[in-house]
């Protein structure tokens, strides 16, 4: 396998890089997360019109360059390199890629809205918070005269406050585990949520937006159904696998980012009057650090580079990928908060913020059991 970067993708690498260390301001980011809006409008504009980072990964029919997983490797361990908090992932990956894929006119315009930078989206999967199957669905969809009817609850959707339209899975057949029977809507949230639609705001650990969604009677037209009825489940778990390997490959940015940081820190600081990077003890401990980031970038690799395989070949490469990560994630993040010592939590250092987010992606998209389950399912 060739893992040599295009050149394309290098240019597509290098500005990334170079605006987010000149112009993505960690502080500033931080207190929008947590004051503010909860992202910045005038970046999201900057990565669609000035880099060209969202249509990097969406296909030409939409308005994007069409690229792929390399393009998607690239811009995500640049977006966790710099702890991004604008949502990329959910509206890019579970938005824009996965509507793109249906051949249906309003599936369309929102795709290409969102390939302009001129919308958000977000995805109401999840019926829990274990991460678990995409078929585990008991929100139900019924046809009422020359519509549809939805009730049910949606848990901890990430972006959802600010999304311009909302992604909803639903069961128009079958029973909850059914493989059959799960169809995609598509609600538009321009004018603020519809009758029906109750969403509870939340704020996740590592400063996200997010809602858990309550459907009563949720009314929409005949059109919000995408795809052909009860057929959306392969097309979900497409879109969540390459979600699952963007968010592999943004931990390995940020654990890349968390480890040089504690490298120079050790070198600065000083105990008994030398620095604590000279002691055996933690040097080695940095050393175990490096060691699970490079086996992070073997797992990146091997997720990355299957999601064009078969769906059970891609299934077990992104699950192994997650498996590994989560295990690094968890390690790389405690590590660096105790070399740190107490200065490792403080608002006013990064790290502490890079181990909120290693946290939250240590289960998001599934946690290392859940992943090693479906990995094993898939390889019997």
């Amino acid at each position: 396998m060739d893992f040599t970067l295009t050149p394309e993708q290098q240019l597509l690498r290098d500005g990334l890089s170079k605006f987010l260390d000149t112009r993505y301001d960690l502080n500033t980011s931080r207190d929008v997360a947590k004051i503010g809006d909860g992202w910045q409008p005038e970046i999201w504009r900057a990565f669609a019109e000035d880099l060209g980072v969202i249509g990097a990964v969406l296909p030409e029919s939409i308005g994007g360059a069409d690229g792929g997983a390399g393009e998607l490797m690239v811009v995500t361990e640049a977006l966790g390199h710099a702890l991004v908090v604008e949502p990329f992932v959910d509206t890019v990956i579970l938005g824009a890629r996965l509507l793109a894929r249906f051949d249906d006119k309003r599936a369309r315009a929102v795709a290409e809205a969102i390939a302009e930078g001129t919308a958000l989206s977000a995805l109401a999967a999840l019926e829990d918070t274990s991460g678990g199957n995409l078929n585990r669905v008991a929100t139900r969809a019924e046809r009422h005269d020359d519509g549809w009817i939805l009730n049910g609850t949606k848990a901890v959707v990430t972006t959802a406050p600010l999304a311009n339209y909302l992604l909803i899975t639903a069961r128009t057949a079958g029973e909850v585990g059914d493989r059959d029977g799960i169809s995609l809507f598509l609600v538009d949230l321009t004018e603020g949520a519809p009758e029906g639609l109750a969403m509870e705001a939340v704020r996740t650990v590592d400063d996200r937006r997010a809602a858990d969604i309550t459907i009563s009677d949720l009314r929409l037209p005949a059109d919000a159904l995408i795809g052909t009825e009860g057929a959306a489940l392969p097309e979900l778990e497409l879109a969540w696998d390459e979600a699952t390997a963007a968010v592999v490959s943004e931990a390995v940015g940020a654990m890349r980012k968390v480890h040089d940081d504690t490298v120079e820190y050790a070198k600065q600081r000083q105990q008994f009057g030398v620095p604590i990077g000279s002691f055996q003890a933690l040097q080695h401990r940095m050393v175990d650090m490096l060691m699970e980031l490079e086996q992070s970038v073997a797992a990146q690799y091997l997720a990355i580079l299957n999601l064009d395989a078969a769906p059970a070949e891609r299934a077990a490469a992104v699950s192994a990928a997650k498996a590994t990560i989560s295990r690094a994630a968890r390690f790389i993040g405690q590590n660096a908060v105790q070399l740190h010592g107490g200065m490792g939590m403080t608002e006013e250092l990064a790290i502490g913020h890079y181990f909120r987010r290693l946290t939250v992606i240590e289960y998001e998209f599934g946690s290392a059991d859940a992943h090693l389950a479906r990995f094993a399912a898939h390889t019997q």
